[in-house]
């Protein structure tokens, strides 16, 4: 039994290898480089600036992958492309100290690593389709390391950079896409991922159904509100006094929920819709963002708004890898991916970064969180649409 389960599960390992790594660069990144670039002598401003180039990217990099993806194939050939581009670009942080020396580096770090979530998540959905759409479950079991990879970086990176200084950090970024290169080596291609699709279809058709259309506006406001979080929340915390260990164990916090949630999230996923998880995940949004604006300086209140994270993010995520599948099968696989990542992640960081500095320089951090708050009540809106008109769509 064994040996015949292994060649199933070996794609799989390979997948893990990725994600464990990506998102361990994230957490070396999104919570650090900020902290870094004050180093550097940037204004809050200009960091929120440079933390929106990687929603800034993401606007064209992901579909630019994707639908390079679909129409020629060799998915996995591009995902190591768009790793070892990215080593490159990180590789510049170690020459770089002027701003706009900083901000071409992390613009091409970012043009480079958009690529490698959809283009994994098309390839990845092709070994886990079922009739229904994706496994669920093993898709869970495959995207938790991921979050393991990313609270590792936190966690580690938090210890090292607090005992030898934020200077390090340069190095530490250099290393972990290095890592993450080495990791594509290994990915396996899904046997529809070879050849590409000339005559696909377009995608437009897809997005002007009010189904699909409200999902996308819902995952804009939820990530959005999430915006904040991903290039605000280190420098909230250090300007309330929270060490970089504190910083640290905060975002290991979040993410160890996250872990439990996509590990196990085969028992209970399936006892709700995505779009119920969706309608939880916004609601809770309110709740966290507000808890985080109002009592930044109360640990305990802090700790309880990350364990959200589970529902917020890792609910929510689960929930719209379901949807993507659904809406976007075979040939259109890769940019719909794409599509998630850029009209969720890259429009709306691009607002999150620019106006959360905005109103950090001029009404204070909190009002960034309250901000996020009333993003993600608009989301719920839009999530209570979205399933109004997939219930139609899939009664008729």
């Amino acid at each position: 039994m064994t040996r015949a389960a292994s060649p199933a599960r070996s794609p799989l390992v390979a997948f893990g290898g990725v994600w464990f790594f990506y998102f361990a660069s994230i957490g070396a990144f999104n919570p650090y480089a900020p902290l870094w670039f004050k180093d550097l002598g940037f204004s809050t401003l200009a960091i929120g600036a440079l933390a929106s180039l990687q929603s800034w990217t993401r606007v064209v990099a992901p579909y630019a992958w994707g639908w390079f993806g679909d129409r020629r194939g060799h998915r996995s050939r591009l995902v190591r492309l768009a790793a070892f581009v990215s080593l490159l670009a990180a590789c510049g942080f170690l020459f770089a100290r002027g701003y706009t020396a900083v901000a071409v580096c992390t613009a091409l770090l970012f043009l480079a690593n958009g690529g490698v979530v959809p283009l994994s998540e098309a390839t990845l959905s092709s070994h886990l389709k079922t009739a229904e759409g994706i496994d669920s479950a093993r898709y869970g079991r495959v995207r938790v390391w991921g979050s393991v990879g990313f609270i590792v970086a936190v966690v580690l990176y938090g210890g090292v950079l607090q005992v030898a200084g934020i200077g390090l950090f340069p190095w530490l970024a250099v290393l972990i896409y290095g890592l993450l290169w080495a990791a594509t080596l290994r990915l396996p291609s899904a046997p529809d991922d070879i050849s590409g699709h000339a005559d696909a279809p377009p995608v437009l058709s897809v997005l002007r159904r009010p189904e699909v259309a409200w999902f996308f506006a819902a995952v804009f406001f939820t990530v959005l509100a999430h915006g904040s979080l991903y290039a605000f929340f280190s420098l909230y915390l250090d300007s309330l006094g929270y060490a970089e260990s504190a910083v640290g164990g905060l975002w290991a916090v979040s993410v160890a929920v996250e872990i439990a949630f996509f590990w196990f999230q085969g028992r209970f996923f399936g006892r709700m819709s995505a779009h119920g998880w969706l309608m939880w995940a916004a609601g809770l949004s309110v709740l966290r963002f507000a808890a985080v604006a109002a009592f930044g300086d109360v640990p305990a209140v802090l700790v309880a708004a990350q364990l959200l994270h589970a529902v917020t993010f890792a609910a929510q995520h689960a929930a719209c890898i379901v949807l993507v599948t659904r809406y976007f099968p075979g040939p259109l696989r890769g940019r719909g991916q794409a599509l998630y990542t850029t009209l969720g992640y890259g429009i709306s960081g691009v607002i999150a970064g620019v106006a959360g500095g905005w109103l950090s320089t001029h009404h204070g951090f909190p009002a960034v969180f309250w901000a996020a708050a009333a993003a993600a009540a608009l989301s719920a809106g839009c999530v209570h649409l979205a399933a109004r008109h997939d219930g139609h769509a899939r009664a008729g």
